[in-house]
């Protein structure tokens, strides 16, 4: 049987939770051929292990950071269309089915988006994904573009991938990959197929996601490491616990710290966007 997909897996110790992602993805009711990429990114603890107990293809990729992870099971993917996702997400039975019926709705589609639904955690964050997605939903009904995109939640025609984007961190693999596959040709999004996220990324709280998460390791480092060419921001830190536990009052000052720097440097981030947009313009 061919392979219409592969999922890719990107993983850092995550033992604890990747054994539900793999399980949902052998209970999907397609019927085609379909092919999990789990990338062991530098783990010490059983996810390679446990990935293999379910079948999935297990490779290395030794550069810590997403992008590199997804860049390497994307390469080694031998599926028709590739599946991005997160070892920290789960999956309807219907999900890879209803990705197949949008593609084959139109030939000329490159990628199919959908939501993402965080898991418990703090109301405001099933709040804040839901007004983003539903925007990302409306702007794609009546213009027909795709704003936005989650890593966790695209699917994308193999021949129409050049590559992920290394010089960037978080963004490059979302941003960046939405951008070069509009060139390629028509992405659509359906906000019918959600997966289903831990929220264990938002439990330092609504400051540290706006302030650190989004402005300083996602916006700015989207903007400064693509106009430098290389990883000038690094990867934000892994957050393996929906706990934050004993470690809570370090996390809080360098919350604090990093809030201010976030405020500082917001107006950066804008004017870096203008230098970005104009280099953009020349490609």
């Amino acid at each position: 049987m061919s392979i219409r997909f592969t999922v890719v897996i990107p993983a850092y110790n995550e033992e604890r939770l990747i054994g539900d992602c793999l399980r949902s993805l052998a209970e999907q009711d397609f019927g085609g051929g379909v092919e999990v990429v789990v990338v062991d990114n530098n783990c010490t603890d059983r996810t390679a292990e446990i990935a293999r107990s379910y079948g999935a293809v297990v490779v290395s990729e030794e550069t810590p950071g997403v992008c590199p992870a997804r860049h390497r099971g994307s390469a080694v993917a031998r599926g028709e269309i590739v599946v991005s996702s997160d070892a920290d997400t789960v999956f309807d039975q219907g999900w890879l089915s209803r990705i197949d019926r949008s593609f084959r709705a139109d030939p000329e589609r490159v990628a199919v988006a959908g939501p993402c639904r965080y898991v418990g955690g703090p109301w405001w964050g099933r709040v804040y994904a839901g007004i983003l997605f539903y925007l990302v939903h409306l702007i794609y009904r009546v213009t027909g573009r795709v704003m936005y995109v989650t890593a966790t939640n695209i699917a994308f025609r193999k021949d129409a991938w050049s590559g992920y984007d290394l010089t960037g961190t978080q963004g490059a693999d979302e941003l960046g990959l939405l951008g070069q596959l509009r060139t390629r040709g028509r992405v659509a999004f359906d906000r019918a197929n959600p997966t289903f996220t831990s929220a264990r990324r938002l439990a330092r709280g609504l400051v540290y996601n706006v302030a650190v998460s989004f402005l300083f390791y996602y916006a700015l480092a989207v903007t400064v490491n693509r106009v430098a060419g290389r990883p000038v921001i690094g990867t934000a830190p892994a957050f393996r616990s929906s706990q934050p536990g004993l470690r809570w009052q370090r996390v809080r000052a360098r919350t604090a710290a990093l809030a201010w720097l976030a405020a500082i440097i917001a107006g950066a981030v804008m004017a870096a966007g203008l230098v970005e947009n104009s280099w953009l313009a020349k490609r």
